[in-house]
């Protein structure tokens, strides 16, 4: 951005547009500016979404974990070991924020390394009934877990919030008919960055700032 000759009233009206949603090609011809352009700073956007997320904080309390799969192919084996689909690994702290983080498999080794970097000691977590999971029974969490096929669930052993997260960025990546798997990790910060931040009047302001950042 610091190399871009963009004037800044141009670069607001990308940073409005990236914020509502609106797609490069559509906000490349309502500000005037070549779609690479505009797709190209979209991208940066991400990037700095994505560095600005780094550094956030382990959870505490209560926090749903989940894993969902996204893209791939529509026809065939849906959700675990579908094929060409990206795993994708959750957490999120009941009534805070979420953290997404691309995964190669849903296997102990590769999931538990991770809730013990998210996750403070005696937090309360709860799971659905995939045996990745097991081991959190004798860790350093209080372990609940979810079984989908029970109707009659406690209000309170759910992992309804993550779920949530996981239709939200699906519903909000449709609209790209297909992401480059190189550059999926910085749209599901992007997601992420939404979900915790539902204000965009919010998204706007942050995103200026973080922009004039880059640009001193």
């Amino acid at each position: 951005m610091r190399k871009s000759r963009l004037s800044w009233h141009k670069q607001e009206r990308l940073i409005e547009h990236f914020v509502a949603g609106t797609t490069a090609r559509t906000t490349a011809a309502l500000v005037g500016v070549n779609r690479n352009t505009a797709a190209y700073y979209f991208h940066r956007l991400r990037q700095l979404i994505t560095n600005a997320l780094l550094d956030s904080a382990p959870f505490a309390g209560e926090v749903e974990i989940d894993e969902s799969y996204f893209g791939g192919k529509r026809k065939g084996k849906r959700g675990r070991g579908a094929a060409g689909k990206v795993p994708v690994f959750g957490l999120l702290k009941r009534g805070g924020k979420v953290y997404a983080q691309i995964i190669p498999n849903a296997q102990t080794r590769t999931l538990m390394p991770i809730i013990e970097a998210r996750v403070q000691p005696d937090s309360i977590v709860y799971t659905d009934s995939l045996s990745s999971y097991d081991v959190l029974d004798v860790s350093a969490f209080r372990h609940y877990r979810i079984n989908h096929s029970d109707r009659f669930v406690d209000r309170q052993n759910h992992i309804n919030g993550i779920e949530n997260f996981w239709n939200q960025a699906k519903r909000d990546l449709r609209k790209f008919n297909g992401i480059p798997v190189d550059h999926f990790p910085l749209f599901l910060k992007e997601c992420e960055w939404r979900f915790n931040n539902p204000d965009p009047r919010h998204q706007l302001r942050q995103l200026k700032q973080w922009v004039r950042k880059e640009l001193t």
